[in-house]
């Protein structure tokens, strides 16, 4: 065998990934923009001519679906496919869905924590903000503080609380949670089959 012949057959090096998957993202920056603008239009108008009590109920509902989200977005990235396998292959429903979530977990992650994550985030922050002017509205200056301060604190306190106690069942129910997304996924009218 001549060198050329060796020079041919030498193996060559692993294509190292992508850094930035630019597909994704120019994908993902329009649909945050039209999710943000439908998730800030629906609170808007909830919130139009409520009062003090129908605005606890928005911002707690917030909460409770960033909390949610995070939790649907950790259990992706712990998860793994392969318990959904055999379950795929005698048809559970939701299965090949939660082989796809558990494939694809750093989209999923991305949409869950990071799109849906932080659109609650800023939506429940403008929440507390119209509570505060709500509730100080004939109060002097030194309550509208202590108010102000109260609520973001409670805000804040909800939010990472619920996340932190969220991320703890995420992971030790991963299967649980994947299964659950699986199974409302497949009421949608597209296919998971082979998407990547």
């Amino acid at each position: 065998m001549d060198t050329s012949d060796k020079q041919r057959k030498k193996p060559q090096p692993p294509q190292k990934p992508r850094l930035i998957n630019t597909k994704w993202v120019a994908t993902i920056m329009p649909v945050s923009f039209v999710l943000s603008i439908v998730m800030s239009y629906m609170s808007n108008e909830a919130l139009g001519n409520s009062g003090t009590l129908l605005s606890f109920v928005v911002l707690f509902f917030f909460i409770a679906l960033g909390i949610l989200f995070d939790m649907i977005g950790i259990a992706a990235t712990s998860g793994t496919e392969k318990e959904f396998h055999s379950m795929a292959a005698h048809r559970v429903r939701g299965a090949k869905e939660a082989v796809w979530m558990t494939r694809n977990a750093e989209k999923v992650s991305s949409i869950c924590n990071d799109v849906v994550g932080d659109i609650c985030g800023i939506i429940s922050g403008a929440t507390g903000a119209l509570i505060v002017a709500n509730i100080t509205r004939n109060m002097s200056g030194p309550m509208i503080v202590v108010v102000s301060l109260l609520v973001t604190g409670v805000v804040s306190a909800l939010t990472i609380g619920g996340k932190a106690a969220g991320k703890g069942v995420a992971i030790a129910f991963s299967s649980k949670v994947l299964a659950v997304c699986g199974r409302i996924l497949s009421v949608l009218p597209f296919s998971f089959d082979n998407k990547k």
